[in-house]
């Protein structure tokens, strides 16, 4: 403290940052509940501390505001006249200011932890923006990759392409199936279906070479115009097909045909 009973600007800068032994953290503490000079000292040193935050986030200072702050450290502050006993001569005693220098290391300190907090928030915000476009690479991926099998199975020379029809009837309504047996990759685009009652659906079967019982390849619903299609539904690898069937099934789907077949066709294999 000074001659004056007041604290120093040194005191109060170490203070307001948390730096100072608890022991005299406490005693700065109840001296400023009874001192309203050190109160406005505290307020002024807290707000040109605040000035260096704005500065190190290179925005830039009020006009004159480094000045004032310099000024204020090195000289001290105008002590208000105090009551003297009487018979008592008043000793004027002045407290000792260390100069501008004292202020570097605070300073310093104060610009490493701002700027460390910058570059923290910064660096989330990379991080956010860097996963949202790995997402989106790996759902264009997948898109990518749905559309070449789509494209491998209609043109290729070894897919068996099928054309179903309602018994003898003309070729309406129809259906042709592209299927590659030994990826288990298959296309349906059916015309002139149908419309079907509420809860009900077409099915599509894959009847086996070997003989086994037939294998539900998936439901379909028909639109207004009666076409439907059935892209790469989940089918086990390496079955051969001897003919392709579709038939009419609750909306669930089924786990063995419900005849009639209303749609077949043969692989000619």
């Amino acid at each position: 403290m000074t001659g004056n009973g007041h604290n120093t600007q040194e005191e109060l800068a170490s203070y307001a940052m948390q730096s100072l032994p608890v022991e005299e953290s406490a005693s700065i503490r109840a001296h400023l509940q009874t001192c309203a000079e050190c109160r406005t000292e505290l307020a002024q040193v807290c707000g040109d501390l605040a000035l260096l935050g704005l500065a190190v986030e290179q925005q830039p200072l009020p006009d004159g505001a480094r000045d004032r702050f310099l000024q204020r450290i090195a000289s001290p502050p105008v002590a208000q006249p105090e009551a003297k006993p009487a018979g008592v001569t008043p000793i004027d005693v002045k407290a000792k200011r260390r100069g501008a220098g004292f202020w570097v290391p605070w300073m310093t300190a104060a610009a490493m932890a701002i700027a460390a907090v910058s570059l923290g928030v910064q660096n989330k915000a990379l991080n956010d923006e860097l996963n949202d476009e790995s997402n989106l690479v790996k759902n264009l991926a997948g898109q990518a990759s749905k559309a070449q099998q789509v494209l491998e199975v209609l043109t290729a020379p070894s897919a068996q392409r099928v054309t179903l029809t309602e018994g003898k009837a003309p070729l309406e309504p129809s259906a042709r199936a592209t299927y590659l047996p030994d990826r288990g990759a298959l296309i349906l685009l059916a015309t002139n279906l149908k419309p079907l009652p509420e809860g009900k659906a077409y099915e599509l079967w894959v009847i086996p070479a070997n003989g086994k019982a037939p294998i539900p390849a998936g439901v379909f619903h028909p639109d207004s115009m009666g076409t439907a299609t059935l892209v790469l539904p989940p089918l086990p690898a390496g079955i051969a097909a001897k003919a392709f069937g579709v038939t009419i099934e609750k909306a669930s789907g089924a786990d063995s045909p419900t005849m009639p077949i209303i749609l077949s066709g043969a692989t000619g294999s």
